[in-house]
């Protein structure tokens, strides 16, 4: 756990001008859908910071922040994937190609988007669906 929270200048300086646009637009549409703790942490050796959803224990996804880079990731289990199968129709070549390419481990499918832009949050809404219905109207 990290001893501050990094401030929206901070991570404006970190991420650049457009990446912070993409996380703050990213957590806004997960907010506006889910009530979640919501935990800060160092990112690791390969990221700077780690910004984790989570509710009852459970991991809904993170996002990762370092010099000029935003990661994304979302962890699929075996019934999790099998649901991504049923919805893989209506979403973008760009997010099921990353989800294609991602490597599976014993405890599930890690799936790292890297968002360049907002065009893919609505479907990155729809894979934090299959993990957790929203609990906000």
């Amino acid at each position: 756990m990290l001893d501050y929270i990094p401030s929206p200048s901070t991570m404006t300086e970190l991420l650049g001008p457009s990446l912070s646009e993409i996380w703050e637009a990213l957590c806004a549409a997960i907010d506006e859908k889910y009530d979640m703790e919501r935990l800060w942490n160092t990112g690791g050796r390969n990221w700077t910071y780690e910004y984790k959803y989570r509710r009852g224990g459970k991991t809904l996804c993170c996002l990762y922040a370092k010099k000029n880079c935003l990661g994304f990731m979302i962890v699929f289990g075996k019934n999790e994937r099998t649901k991504f199968e049923e919805i893989r129709d209506v979403l973008s070549e760009a997010v099921c190609r990353q989800y294609d390419e991602a490597k599976t481990y014993h405890d599930g499918k890690w799936v790292m988007f890297e968002p360049a832009n907002t065009e893919d949050i609505e479907d990155y809404m729809k894979l934090l669906s299959i993990k957790r219905k929203p609990n906000r109207k």
